[in-house]
């Protein structure tokens, strides 16, 4: 299987998953204050909102690439 195969399932994946769940969380860890041998961190949960044109046209490029390389090869 070629690259360009891997890249439009990747495409394709990552846009269904986009649509289907709408949004992600991650945790990032910040260092707040660093006082002798205290360290104060706090973990600060963001959330990204992606937005249904990004699946769609994630989904759709990735379709199109599949295409493309099968019909090329």
């Amino acid at each position: 299987m070629g690259a360009v195969k891997i890249m439009a399932i990747v495409l394709i994946i990552a846009g269904l998953l986009g649509l289907v769940y709408g949004q992600f969380s991650y945790t990032r860890e910040t260092q707040e204050a660093k006082l002798g041998p205290l360290e104060l961190t706090v973990k600060d949960t963001e959330t990204v909102n992606v937005p249904v044109w990004a699946g769609v046209t994630a989904v759709a490029a990735g379709g199109a690439l599949l295409l493309f390389a099968s019909r090329k090869s």
